[in-house]
């Protein structure tokens, strides 16, 4: 039983099979954060994939067109084709999968358990002091650091009370003017995906070992007061129930 579970909320499984696994860089960042440098030459995994058009993406460039050297922040694996497209125009490339890192939170957590839960395990272990917790050891960036970043539809997958710390987590990390990349599902969705950029106006969908089971779905309502902070917000909705959506501080 998951620990989460224990404490009476689903988690679902975080098996990933090696297969399934986006590219390792072979230098990782030296702040601590987490955080993968773009260095080295890597082979992308087979996977199942089709490519989707983006038109939330081509805005999201041309937002970040004529910036220079920008720093961008992928929240997903880091896949060699996102780190190069992203890198050969100009941007300094950090990529932090959090799904990942959360499901190796809680497994650290669960592993630190033995026998019985007493009061002071469910204390420590409540969603809310779970989140804090794991954001004061991920993510860790100065406010300001990034000018663009790719969240992907990773607040669907993410614990509810741990979403709406990462978002305010983030908007801290992002300048003025930054933008951010997400995507929500309009329906709950029937697997798992990652995501690549492949050009412009596309994007990869790679079908993958479900990491977590999707926790909520998001209404347009409760995207604004998540992202209430920033000063615009455009979406997409497109016939797969992904509906994309930009957001500029």
């Amino acid at each position: 039983m998951g620990l989460l579970n224990k404490l009476g909320q689903a988690i679902g499984a975080h098996a990933v099979k090696e297969g399934d696994r986006a590219l390792r860089s072979e230098r990782r960042s030296n702040n601590g954060n987490g955080g993968v440098a773009a260095t080295g030459s890597h082979h992308e995994p087979k996977t199942p994939e089709l490519t989707r058009v983006s038109n939330a993406l081509k805005e999201f460039l041309w937002n970040l067109d004529g910036l220079g050297r920008g720093a961008l922040l992928d929240l997903g694996p880091a896949w060699q084709t996102t780190l190069s497209f992203f890198i050969e125009r100009g941007f300094r490339v950090t990529s932090e999968d959090i799904l990942r890192g959360w499901a190796d939170f809680l497994a650290q957590e669960e592993a630190k358990l033995k026998g019985p839960l007493t009061a002071e395990d469910y204390a420590e272990r409540t969603p809310e002091t779970l989140a804090r917790r794991f954001l004061e050891e991920n993510l860790q960036y100065p406010s300001g650091t990034f000018d663009a970043m790719l969240l992907w539809d990773t607040l669907d997958y993410l614990e509810p009370k741990l979403a709406k710390e990462t978002v305010a987590h983030l908007t801290e990390m992002v300048r003025p003017g930054g933008v951010v990349f997400a995507m929500f599902h309009s329906k709950k969705p029937a697997g798992f995906q990652r995501y690549r950029v492949v050009d412009t106006t596309s994007l990869q969908v790679l079908e993958a070992k479900m990491i977590f089971p999707a926790q909520k779905l998001y209404q347009n309502r409760e995207i604004q007061e998540l992202f209430g902070r920033f000063r615009s917000m455009k979406s997409y909705v497109s016939r797969d129930q992904l509906r994309e959506t930009l957001f500029i501080k």
